[in-house]
C-alpha cells in the first residue's frame, strides 16, 4: 500500500506523452515533410484535430458538470485562476526585453495563460494528496469546457496586434467548435461507449496530438522559424515558466484559505488552478496560428507542462504525507 503513491507519482511525472511528444520534435527537426508530403501532413493534422474535440466532447458526462456547479466557491476559484490571475500572469510576461525573450516566446507565454486546466494530471495529484477528487474532475471538466469557447476569444483579443489576426472564425468554427458540439449531442448514443474504451480513445488522442507536434514542428523547420532559439534562449525560458507556475501555486494555496476552503478543497484548487492543457493547447495552437508560429507558440507550452508534472508531483506527496 505504501508504494501505491510513488508509483502513481512517477507515472505521472515521466509522462509518455511528453516523451512521445519531444520525439515527434525532434524527427520534424530532423526529417520533416516536404512538398507533397506536407500537402498529405496538414489535411491529416486537420481530421486530427476535428477527432480530438469530437471525442472531448462525447466524453463529458453532463451530470457531472451539473454536479459539481453546486460547489460554486471551488469552481469559481478555480475558474478565476485559470482565466484571469494567470492571463495577468500572461500579460506581465509580455513585458520582458526582446533581448531576453523573443516576441514569438512570448505570445507563446502569453497563448500558454490562456489555456485550459489539464484534466488527467489535476486528478491524479489531487487523489495523491488527498483532495477532493470530485471537485477536481469536475472543475477541469469545466475548465476545458468553458476553454473550448473562451480560449480562442481571449487569443482573438490579446494576441491579434502582435501576430497580425488570428486564426479565422470559419476555421476556428470547423475545426474546433462545430466536432465538439457534434460529439456533445451525440453523447447521449455513443458516450458511453466512448468511456468504455478508453484505451482506444486515449490512443487516438495522444496519436493525434503527436502528429500535430509533428506537423507544426516540421513547417517551421521548413521556413526556417528555428533560426532565432538558442539554449539560452531555451533556460530562460524555463526560468520564467518556473515563475509563473510557482506564483500560481502560492496565489491558489493562499488564495484558498482566504476563501474559507476547507484543506481537500484547497488541494483541488491548488492542482487544477495552477495547470495548463497541454493535450488542449497544441491542437489549439494548430488552428489559431500560422504553422511557423503555432511551434514557437508550443514551446512554452510544452515546457510548462513538464515542469508542472514534475513540481506538482513533490508537492502532491508532501501533502499526503502531511495527513498520513
Amino acid at each position: 500500500m505504501h508504494l501505491v503513491a510513488p508509483v502513481r507519482i512517477l507515472r505521472a511525472w515521466v509522462d509518455p506523452l511528453v516523451v512521445l511528444i519531444l520525439s515527434a520534435l525532434l524527427l520534424g527537426l530532423l526529417l520533416p515533410a516536404r512538398g507533397t508530403a506536407a500537402d498529405v501532413l496538414d489535411v491529416l493534422r486537420t481530421a486530427a484535430i476535428v477527432l480530438l474535440f469530437f471525442l472531448y466532447g462525447a466524453r463529458m458526462s453532463t451530470g457531472e458538470i451539473r454536479a459539481g456547479l453546486r460547489n460554486w466557491r471551488l469552481q469559481g476559484s478555480m475558474l478565476a485562476a485559470t482565466y484571469v490571475a494567470f492571463p495577468l500572469l500572461g500579460l506581465l510576461a509580455q513585458l520582458l526585453p526582446d533581448t531576453l525573450v523573443a516576441p514569438e516566446v512570448k505570445t507563446g507565454l502569453l497563448y500558454l495563460s490562456l489555456l485550459p486546466s489539464t484534466v488527467q494530471a489535476s486528478i491524479v495529484f489531487t487523489s495523491v494528496a488527498r483532495g477532493n477528487v470530485a471537485g477536481a474532475i469536475t472543475g477541469a471538466t469545466i475548465s476545458n469546457l468553458v476553454g473550448i469557447v473562451l480560449t480562442p476569444l481571449l487569443v482573438g483579443r490579446l494576441l491579434a496586434r502582435t501576430t497580425g489576426g488570428v486564426g479565422n472564425p470559419a476555421g476556428i468554427l470547423l475545426q474546433l467548435l462545430l466536432p465538439f458540439a457534434v460529439g456533445r449531442l451525440l453523447h447521449r448514443w455513443i458516450g458511453p461507449w466512448v468511456r468504455a474504451h478508453a484505451r482506444l480513445t486515449r490512443v487516438a488522442d495522444r496519436g493525434s496530438i503527436v502528429l500535430i507536434a509533428y506537423a507544426s514542428v516540421s513547417a517551421a523547420t521548413v521556413s526556417g522559424a528555428w533560426a532565432h532559439v538558442t539554449w539560452l534562449a531555451v533556460v530562460v525560458l524555463v526560468v520564467v515558466c518556473a515563475v509563473m507556475l510557482a506564483s500560481m501555486l502560492v496565489l491558489t494555496w493562499t488564495g484558498g484559505g482566504r476563501l474559507g476552503l476547507d484543506r481537500p478543497d484547497r488541494i483541488a484548487l491548488l492542482m487544477c488552478g495552477s495547470k495548463k492543457s497541454l493535450a488542449t493547447g497544441l491542437p489549439m495552437a494548430a488552428v489559431l496560428f500560422s504553422p511557423t508560429l503555432a511551434a514557437s507558440v508550443a514551446l512554452p507550452v510544452i515546457v510548462f507542462h513538464q515542469l508542472q508534472l514534475a513540481t506538482c508531483a513533490v508537492l502532491a506527496r508532501r501533502l499526503a504525507s502531511q495527513v498520513e
